[in-house]
């Protein structure tokens, strides 16, 4: 059986929220080979943590077929458990770990792929990272609004 390049694709993502716990928003734009394609969505009672999260979580749902994954994010959360402390905390069965509902989710959805992080820091400049930025926070302040 001769081995298929896989895809690469870049996941930037962010999160936000107004107040911690409160009405919160992610936002992401998944790219490969030249085309991008932007989600995003809410929650009406949630925290910032876990919307840096679930916005990566989102991005890799849409994924069709295995694939290399950069995720792109500047929650050092988020990138370090995915780069670091997912494997001891799976060992541990999660003891003493906070959103171990989306932690799950996140193995169940990233277990065809091969993922890695990177950390940029928010708010710096960066293009993509500061739309998934504008997207989290759109997203925060229309559920915010309908509560």
């Amino acid at each position: 059986m001769q081995n298929q390049a896989r895809k690469q694709i870049t996941l930037y993502s962010d999160g936000s929220s107004l107040g911690n716990p409160g009405p919160g928003g992610y936002g992401g734009i998944l790219e490969y080979n030249g085309h991008r394609k932007e989600y995003s969505g809410a929650e009406p009672e949630t925290t910032n943590n876990r919307m840096e999260l679930r916005g990566v979580i989102e991005g890799l749902k849409m994924l069709k077929e295995p694939c290399d994954v950069e995720v792109i994010s500047d929650s050092s959360y988020v990138v370090k458990a995915i780069n670091e402390w997912l494997d001891g905390w799976v060992r541990k069965n999660f003891a003493k770990v906070k959103n171990v509902d989306l932690w799950k989710e996140y193995l169940k959805v990233s277990k065809p792929h091969r993922v890695h992080a990177t950390w940029v820091r928010g708010h710096d400049g960066h293009a993509e990272n500061e739309r998934c930025d504008e997207l989290a926070r759109q997203e925060a302040e229309r559920i915010k609004a309908s509560l």
